[in-house]
């Protein structure tokens, strides 16, 4: 058996060719039996011949180069062993069993090696901006790559990380939604497009065309089922189209490349989100309060203004959103701040002792009192008196309360003796204030007392990208706490969080947060962690739903206004009187 064992002298490229038939054809154009990729080659360059035993070579063109063991000619015999130049391909005549299992050791140990320095060179870089470069090289050069990417993915947002041979102007973030890259996303599978020029599916993908691309591959970056970006490597010459040989190199070094990535890119996160974190907390004038979302802001700007001053202040929100944080940041940054912060919650104490918590009581005034007893509003003297959920306090007491907050001194039960306080009063309620005042829950005078000043705090799930900040918080918290290893979330953790209704708004986040680090031994928390893989997400309405629902409601509050009088509601709003009629049919007569 005749061979040939055929090498570039440039690049790593090597192969064997079997000589089984008579007549060999060697040259650059495809239907050659040995296609050699080199412009200085003619489209059929040489012939290889077997006459019995015997083996000879002849160029196929007078223009053709031809060299035998160093010596150009026309035509030579072959024995074992000799070499042919032809172009920057060295090719020698070889008798035997080609050495396969040498070949692909020798070509398998190469692409190892590679993989070493690509790993060792990303080692070396702490930036991502740097890592990512060095791995996009390090791919460029291992694949022969001729233009490529590298996209991450952070929050759900596609971000350019590097770019090789490619201008600015041809991409920007607007190409990156792409078919090939979106195909990839969603299946976190590899794509080949060996030849975009005769491909049906990508050949008109976006990237193909503004690159001008013949042949593209692109791959995942996935590390413990965490999409962390893709990559993009493409040719324009129709010399360079990939092979699925190429993929599978570029898939085994994507794998490698991608835990080195994951820890570049979740040690940068925790050096940004701390400093941000820090930066927050540092410059920050209300307290254990975090976040930046717009409703926050304004909550911040009452707070720093109402804080300075002894009006009463009541703070509306959702059950744990935070109501005595507030509480305790308008006492801190009050003149008050050297003095007492006293909270009650007037909805966990039985109705027979609130009294008795609140105002105090004498010595003998009741079955069991043994001793006189300083109340909570007394112990607030000098500082701040917080009476959370507000709203659960019996109506007798609501007029105790009224005159503490009127005439400034209390008498303990039992006892006629004014004691003279000196205290500024904060209040909480989950419930609604105007609600509780029609059914006779509340009194509306008490209400106003109370009311000098209200701050409403908003729901969770209206902060936006507060709630990944907060996880971030809490998770640094816990971490702290309790010696966990974990470290930051997956994107789709984030996106889980982001996505998820949150009832009990921060409180809830808080104590996932802290369940999971305690329990999870993964570096980084996924949605299964959260306990939320299958979470319901938010309920969210369409736009003509919401629009509807909205009209619906105006119309109702007008009607209110104008003492359900359908002529006048029409012409307040501007519609004929038979659409007032028909929201009617919705709503109801009253």
């Amino acid at each position: 058996m005749a061979w040939l064992d055929v090498r570039h002298t440039v690049r790593d490229d090597r192969r064997t060719h079997r000589l089984h038939k008579v007549l060999t054809t060697i040259g650059r154009a495809r239907g050659n039996d040995l296609v050699l990729d080199d412009a200085g080659l003619a489209e059929s360059h040489a012939t290889v011949l077997r006459q019995g035993t015997a083996w000879s070579v002849a160029s196929n063109d007078r223009q053709a180069s031809l060299f035998v063991d160093g010596r150009r000619t026309r035509q030579a015999s072959l024995g074992p062993g000799t070499e042919l130049m032809l172009g920057a391909w060295k090719v020698v005549f070889r008798e035997g069993e080609p050495v396969a299992e040498q070949t692909e050791e020798r070509v398998a140990l190469s692409l190892l090696e590679e993989l070493v320095q690509i790993s060792s060179e990303m080692m070396r870089d702490t930036t991502p901006q740097r890592l990512f470069a060095t791995l996009l090289q390090g791919l460029v050069r291992v694949t022969r790559a001729e233009k490529g990417f590298i996209i991450l993915l952070r929050d759900g947002d596609r971000q350019l990380a590097a770019v090789h041979n490619v201008s600015d102007e041809v991409l920007d973030l607007s190409r990156i939604s792409d078919s090939i890259v979106d195909r990839v996303v969603q299946t976190l599978e590899p794509v080949i497009v060996s030849d975009a020029l005769h491909d049906t599916h990508f050949g008109r993908a976006t990237s193909v065309v503004d690159l001008k691309l013949s042949s593209v591959m692109c791959v995942p970056l996935i590390h413990q089922n965490d999409l962390l970006g893709v990559i993009y490597l493409g040719n324009d010459a129709v010399q360079g189209l990939f092979t699925e040989r190429d993929l599978t190199i570029l898939t085994i070094y994507a794998a490698q490349a991608s835990t080195v990535v994951s820890h570049a890119l979740l040690l940068n996160q925790l050096k940004h989100d701390n400093a941000s974190l820090r930066k927050q907390l540092d410059k920050a004038d209300h307290g254990e309060l975090v976040g930046s979302a717009p409703s926050m802001r304004q909550v911040y700007k009452v707070v720093k203004k109402v804080a300075p001053t002894d009006l009463s202040v009541l703070v509306l929100g959702e059950t744990g959103t935070g109501k005595e944080l507030v509480a305790r940041e308008l006492h801190a940054q009050s003149g008050r701040a050297g003095g007492p912060f006293v909270a009650i919650n007037c909805g966990a104490i039985p109705e027979n002792l609130l009294e008795s918590e609140l105002f105090g009581h004498a010595k003998g005034a009741f079955t069991g009192a043994d001793f006189d007893k300083v109340g909570r509003i007394e112990a607030a003297n000098g500082g701040t008196l917080f009476l959370d959920e507000i709203g659960e306090m019996p109506t007798n007491l609501q007029v105790k309360l009224l005159r503490v907050l009127q005439e400034r001194c209390i008498e303990r039960v039992g006892d006629v003796k004014p004691r003279p306080v000196d205290l500024r009063v904060v209040a909480a309620t989950n419930r609604v204030p105007a609600e509780m005042i029609a059914v006779g829950d509340f009194r509306e005078d008490l209400y106003y007392r109370l009311n000098e000043v209200s701050i409403e705090l908003p729901p969770l799930r209206d902060r936006g990208e507060d709630i990944a900040l907060l996880a971030q918080y809490f998770l640094q918290r816990f971490r702290e706490q309790y010696g966990a290893r974990t470290q930051g979330f997956t994107n789709q953790a984030l996106t889980a969080l982001k996505g998820h209704a949150w009832p009990g708004n921060v409180r809830q986040l808080a104590n996932v947060i802290k369940k999971a680090v305690i329990m999870s031994d993964r570096a980084l928390l996924n949605p299964d962690d959260l306990g939320l893989a299958d979470a319901t997400k938010r309920h969210v309405v369409s736009l003509a739903d919401a629009q509807e629902q909205f009209k619906v409601d105006y119309i109702r509050k007008v009607l209110d206004l104008n003492g359900w009088n359908k002529a006048q509601t029409a012409r307040d709003l501007g519609v004929d009187a038979r659409t007032i009629f028909r929201y009617i049919e919705k709503i109801g007569e009253p």
